[in-house]
């Protein structure tokens, strides 16, 4: 079933490869880890991507592009895993990052708000980007260790269902 569900969503690599603004990376893209729906490359983009998704800097797409190419594992399912964080989400996941930073680092928690524009970047980011930055480093690679464990026992799970049930077959069809 997972294998089933991501090649509905998979990439065609010769189509990628074939853009122009590709055509420095060109050589990099042929390994196979990079494009295969295999448990042992989609799992690790996924959680790859989560924890992409949870860190506060731009970019988050390209960053796991390049985490992809470096660690070989899935690059269309990490890219897509960092969505996790949508316009809808960002703001409670960068709150609660903020209050575990500001927990772990034994400050006072202030008031929060996330404002795109450079005067908040001068003022108010300034004081909270340290339990900010540690608390999405830490609850990202708690969400991205829960992905990971997740999806790997709903793929593993599935696989042995679907070898009992061919099993099952072929003792039927031989009796």
């Amino acid at each position: 079933m997972p294998r089933r569900f991501f090649r509905k969503f998979a990439f065609k690599r010769h189509e990628l490869t074939e853009r122009r603004f590709i055509a420095p990376f060109r050589h990099w893209l042929h390994d196979q880890h990079l494009w295969g729906i295999r448990r042992k490359t989609v799992v690790p983009a996924v959680a790859w991507g989560v924890f992409v998704g949870f860190l506060p800097v731009p970019g988050h797409v390209l960053i796991a592009v390049l985490g992809s190419l470096y660690l070989r594992c899935n690059i269309p399912v990490a890219a897509l895993a960092t969505f996790i964080s949508n316009p809808l989400t960002i703001g409670p996941i960068f709150f609660f990052s903020y209050r575990v930073g500001a927990k772990l680092l034994s400050l006072q928690p202030g008031p929060f708000s996330i404002e795109l524009s450079l005067d908040w970047l001068q003022t108010t980011f300034s004081s909270i980007w340290q339990p900010l930055l540690l608390g999405s480093v830490l609850v990202g690679s708690i969400c991205a260790l829960i992905a990971y464990i997740l999806l790997d026992v709903l793929w593993r799970s599935s696989i042995s269902d679907y070898k009992a049930r061919k099993r099952s077959d072929r003792q039927r069809r031989s009796q």
